[in-house]
């Protein structure tokens, strides 16, 4: 089960099924306005009423804080981030994984979080001291990235949690399966705990 909880983070569920009439899989950000057990009500960022159904196997993970002092060359992160007027890419979150989840969701990609955004997932080769934060140098498989770290990006890392953590009025990064008659089922869910909202 432990390997779900990056997952969460690093939103591998990005890879949408192109099979007609198959699962498709989407991202949802909101508020929770209610929970029986079972289903969970969001009102999403954008204002939609959404429900979705929270089975055995729904995957319940925290944000945690971190220092940037916490992450080193050699870790394997993630990042959300968008270009600059210049082109460069500003980090808007950065999450640790821990090592068994090397190499999850390996890759950079476009995500959904503002237009223009992507999300990039490798190993961190190099960090030096930029004017106004860090830069960091990612390597994937194919490619490589360099990322700006302004100062004050949030840095997490995702914390195993349950249940209790889904309580009206908390704001969650969710994971749904959209099943071919629209219903929709949370297969991992992130909540804000300790003041510390999912960055994504």
């Amino acid at each position: 089960m432990r390997r779900f909880f990056p997952i969460l983070l690093c939103g591998l569920a990005s890879l949408v099924s192109a099979t007609a009439g198959a699962q498709t899989t989407e991202r949802v950000r909101g508020t929770i306005s209610a929970f029986d057990g079972h289903e969970l009500s969001v009102k999403s960022r954008d204002g939609k009423d959404l429900k979705m159904k929270v089975t055995e196997a729904t995957g319940v993970t925290y944000p945690k804080a971190i220092r940037l002092a916490d992450i080193k060359p050699g870790d394997y992160i993630g990042t959300a981030a968008e270009p600059n007027a210049e082109g460069k890419l500003v980090a808007r979150e950065v999450h640790l994984f821990p090592e068994s989840s090397r190499g999850v969701g390996e890759g950079h990609r476009a995500w959904d979080s503002a237009p223009g955004a992507t999300m990039t997932n490798a190993n961190l080769t190099k960090m030096v001291q930029a004017n106004n934060g860090h830069e960091l140098t990612l390597e994937y498989k194919g490619g490589s990235q360099t990322v700006l770290i302004p100062e004050g990006t949030p840095l997490v890392t995702a914390v195993p949690g349950d249940r209790s953590l889904l309580q009206p009025g908390t704001y969650i990064f969710a994971i749904v399966e959209v099943q071919p008659d629209g219903s929709l089922t949370a297969s991992r869910i992130q909540a804000t705990k300790d003041g510390v909202k999912p960055p994504l």
